[in-house]
């Protein structure tokens, strides 16, 4: 059959996405062009002329918005022409869309369809201009400029792999040749695991590795998958600031009480564990969901459905994607979703609401500022916040509240986070331990060549090479299909079937089939693919998303594929469950992967580091005066000023002009039938400048933001429930760099046991260094509660005159909150809103007091008049745990407390009478 190709342009009046990208060109680079046009070009092989022109009517086009052509136009003398298209083997979502929707359409087979963008640029460009514009357009790790020649077929023929290379010597190897192995074949393992590999093939195998062997281990034992740095052995701890030495000596008191009789090793991970291990001990966790699966936090929790209390399991989870997002920004922030929902929904709960919170440098500074082996910061962050959305949109999912944090050294790494939250019913969840004879079904996408290698690339430091070596590693997202195994899994009948079930995330097959049991057999044969020409290893390895490892019963395997297939899923059986202890996988009549479990649960080679703890006090972050210019300049602070252009992607403001930003996300349990007024209410925590000074004082100021951004809410700090994102520079031997994260996750632990709010669940960074920069010490703290949907509130000021004040907790002297104070003033603050005395509730944050309520007045262009003269330090500094509460009429307060009243006019007074209007000053 014929190739056929059509040109797709936005009529005039649509073609919003051209002259977006014309004003980028103009505001990133400097260059003015008169004019930019926008073509989607399709080429389809493989269906009849009638078809064809059928689908360029009703698939590749929009007859309302859209102008279609089978040529390009003529040029003129000032025009050119770019074309772009993806590197063959990465996942293009529009050409697969398309051929899903002409087979719909012909009731026929599958066409094949190649999709480019052409750029018809207008304007007296030199040849230095074209190229900064075509070095704009085209990201090397994704894309490739494209041919403008018509071609006579997309049939691509491929080499077919049928061997796995074995490393005959490796067995032999010296350590000069083990370390030249390790830097040759780009592992994530160290010296000192590649001997322990070497090890176990020559003393217990008695044979040489096949190189999936090899890839498999590196995958395993990475950073990303296993913690490897978490697990490390601390043999000696140093700690300098007294009350450091106290939180650190009230953890080995606690492993004392714990771990009797046990030789627990002291690691990071046990820090960031024991905090929910006490309060479960102590009784404060009794709603705790426990199981062998580790899917997500999941707790128990009571939902009011018409009345009746019904048992379900709440679950919810923090994903980071910071490495594929500094590579592949758009691919990398939505597989950042994607991978945080596939967690709770491979727990069998349905996700309804996402929240994000990202890390960058400044990307206001020119283009030429750029860091070399770096995408620049505003293509990052524009990019970023287009794929996360995009995937958002595509499977249906709300994220309700979106912050990007600003700090200088997120140039080493940017921080890509996705936190989400899903919903089950208990009697929807079986949890067994898998039989041998039970069958592993892949369920949803295939697989390719992307992500192969993301789970070790995402362990190692970036150089300014990576943005060319690392194309691979980043995965492309397919929503869709991630979508139908989100409606499959709402099917009581199909999760019930379910023994147990693993998402596909970093690793591939290795890992999320390599998890569900002991002993194992795949067969790569029937693993489905994207395209011919994958080896062995590249089946093994590859983290191509949207696919789960689901275990059922031998009688119920065509069954759950049957009901499958109704989603119009793919399902395949790959694997089968064994007696023996051994992962094993063939391919291609040869078994390439036959290890034992121990040894690859052993994580490798034993580490051990020592950890010097330096403290260190904290100093105000915002130095201001109450003046007009110096709170014009505190507004003006990325960290502080409007995100609304973010934001308005997402949708998380308040208020009439939707101009208060909300600093929690509410939302019902997704419940099939009936109706709830139960809801769940998350916030997060985290200040860059304060954890850089004090990772221990930061960690412990991200919880208590976290949980009173809930309260702020109208949820409730008892039960609430925690989860945190530690991400911090690559550790190196340097005890310092060491005692950063043992600070936090001290600082951590403390806030936790003395909220009773328990971290059950989070995620380590360890690989935040570019060469000689590192990302600032991070712990963001993400908090959890369930509250009635009748009693949440939102944070813009509601009526005119309204009483304003401002609730504080009190401090000790070495910069630690006084718990108890904090609690009583959550309760409080709780209370108050439960019974109706608040209208609006802001808890303090970045900016201070300033900050609350210039952006509180926004919503509804409600002005604000102070009482009295506050301290700078207050005015714009933060105070966790703070709260600034507009009173509804009638509820008395102190005068102690008072701090203002709302006004008609839309304008911040002082005390002294002195006005700016917020319209005209602060736009």
């Amino acid at each position: 059959m014929s190739v056929y190709r059509i040109y797709v342009e936005k009529k005039p009046a649509f073609a919003v996405e051209a002259d977006s990208t014309r004003r980028d060109i103009k505001a990133s680079l400097g260059i003015s062009l008169t004019n930019l046009r926008l073509f989607n070009r399709y080429d389809v092989e493989g269906i009849d002329e009638a078809a064809f022109d059928m689908a360029s009517k009703t698939i590749f086009s929009e007859p309302p918005v859209d102008n279609i052509s089978l040529e390009l136009p003529e040029l003129a003398g000032n025009q050119r022409l770019l074309a772009v298209e993806y590197l063959p083997g990465q996942f293009d979502q529009r050409a697969d869309s398309c051929e899903q929707c002409i087979q719909i359409m012909t009731q026929g087979d599958r066409p094949a369809v190649r999709n480019a963008r052409i750029y018809l640029l207008e304007g007296e460009l030199t040849e230095e201009q074209f190229a900064a514009i075509k070095n704009h357009l085209i990201n090397p790790v994704e894309a490739r400029e494209a041919s403008l020649e018509k071609v006579d077929t997309l049939k691509t023929e491929y080499e077919i792999p049928t061997t796995v290379e074995t490393l005959t010597g490796f067995t032999g190897l010296d350590e000069k040749g083990l370390a030249e192995f390790v830097a040759n074949y780009g592992l994530a393992m160290d010296l000192d695991d590649i001997k322990f590999c070497q090890d176990y093939f020559k003393n217990t195998e008695r044979r040489d590795p096949t190189i999936t062997e090899i890839r498999m281990i590196d995958t395993y034992w990475s950073d990303h998958c296993r913690h490897t740095t978490f697990g490390t052995i601390i043999d000696r701890v140093e700690i300098d600031d007294e009350t450091i030495r106290k939180s650190f000596d009230k953890y080995v008191e606690i492993r004392d009480e714990l771990y009797v009789g046990r030789n627990k090793p002291m690691t990071l991970m046990d820090l960031a564990t024991i905090g929910a291990k006490k309060l479960k001990k102590d009784g404060k966790l009794k709603e705790l969901d426990e199981s062998e699966e580790i899917n997500a936090c999941s707790v128990k929790i009571n939902v009011d459905v018409d009345g009746v209390s019904e048992k379900w399991l709440l679950q919810f989870k923090n994903e980071t994607h910071n490495h594929p997002t500094e590579i592949e920004p758009f691919g990398g922030a939505a597989t950042c979703l994607g991978g945080a929902i596939r967690d709770p929904l491979s727990g069998r709960a349905y996700v309804y609401q996402a929240m994000r919170v990202t890390g960058a440098a400044d990307p206001t500074v020119p283009f030429s500022a750029t860091i070399p082996g770096k995408l620049p910061q505003k293509k990052l962050v524009t990019t970023a916040a287009h794929g996360y959305s995009s995937y958002g949109n595509q499977i249906g999912l709300a994220t309700g509240e979106v912050t990007e944090i600003y700090h200088p050294n997120y140039a080493a790494k940017r921080m890509e986070i996705g936190a989400v939250v899903g919903a089950v019913p208990e009697s929807h969840v079986v949890r067994d331990v898998p039989d041998p004879g039970d069958i592993v079904i892949l369920l949803g996408g295939r697989t390719g060549r992307d992500g192969c290698g993301g789970a070790t690339g995402s362990s190692k430091s970036h150089t300014k090479e990576s943005i060319h070596t690392c194309g691979a590693e980043v995965q492309k997202g397919n929503p869709p299909i991630e979508r139908k195994i989100s409606r499959l899994f709402r099917n009581p009948e199909v999760t019930r079937m379910i023994r147990r079930c693993n998402d596909f995330g970093a690793g591939g097959v290795s890992v999320a089939i390599g998890e569900l049991a002991d002993g194992l057999s795949i067969n790569l044969d029937a693993v489905p693919k994207k395209y011919d020409g994958l080896d062995g290893t590249e089946l093994a390895i590859s983290e191509s998303q949207e696919r789960m490892a689901v275990v059922v019963s031998p009688e119920n395997a065509d069954k759950f594929m049957e009901l499958a297939r109704k989603e119009n899923l793919e399902a395949t059986k790959v694997a089968v469950v064994t007696e023996e202890p051994r992962l094993t996988m063939d391919w291609c009549g040869n078994r390439i992967v036959n290890l034992s479990r121990e040894f690859l649960n052993s994580n490798g080679a034993e580490k051990h580091t020592t950890v010097h703890v330096c403290g260190g006090k904290v100093k105000p972050v915002n130095n201001r005066e109450d003046t007009k210019e110096d709170w014009i300049a505190h507004f003006s602070d990325l960290n502080i000023c409007s995100q609304k252009g973010l934001v308005e992607r997402f949708d998380s403001s308040g208020g009439k002009y939707q101009m208060t930003k909300t600093q929690a996300m509410a939302a019902k349990l997704p419940v099939l039938q009936g109706e709830t007024n139960t809801c769940s209410i998350m916030g997060w925590g985290y200040n860059p400048y304060i954890t850089e000074q004090n990772p221990y004082l930061g960690a412990m100021y991200a919880v208590v933001e976290s949980v009173a951004k809930v309260v702020a809410a109208g949820g409730t700090h008892s039960p609430c429930w925690l989860t945190f994102q530690e991400y911090f520079e690559r550790m190196k031997t340097d005890p310092k760099r060491w005692g950063k994260p043992m600070a936090a996750l001290l600082g951590g632990m403390e806030a936790q046991l003395q909220l009773g709010c328990a971290a059950i669940g989070g995620k380590d960074s360890m690989s935040g260094t570019f060469e000689d920069i590192d990302v600032p010490p991070t712990l963001v703290s993400f908090a959890i509660s369930t509250g009635d949907a009748r009693t949440v509130i939102s944070p813009e000021f509601k009526q005119i005159g309204s009483t304003v004040i401002l609730v504080l907790p009190k401090y000790n002297a070495d910069g630690t909150p006084d718990f108890e104070s904090v609690k009583n003033v959550f309760t409080r603050v709780e209370k108050m809103i439960q019974d109706g005395q608040v209208l609006s509730a802001w808890t303090l944050g970045f900016g201070g007091v300033s900050e609350a309520v210039f952006k509180m007045a926004l919503g509804n262009r409600v002005g604000f008049k102070f009482a009295k003269q506050l301290p700078c330090e207050l005015l714009f500094n933060p105070v966790y745990g703070g709260f600034v509460l507009e009173l509804a009429g009638g509820v008395a307060a102190s005068e102690e407390e008072i701090i203002g009243m709302t006004l008609i006019q839309p304008v911040l007074e002082n005390a002294d009478g002195k006005k700016f209007s917020m319209i005209d000053e602060f736009q």
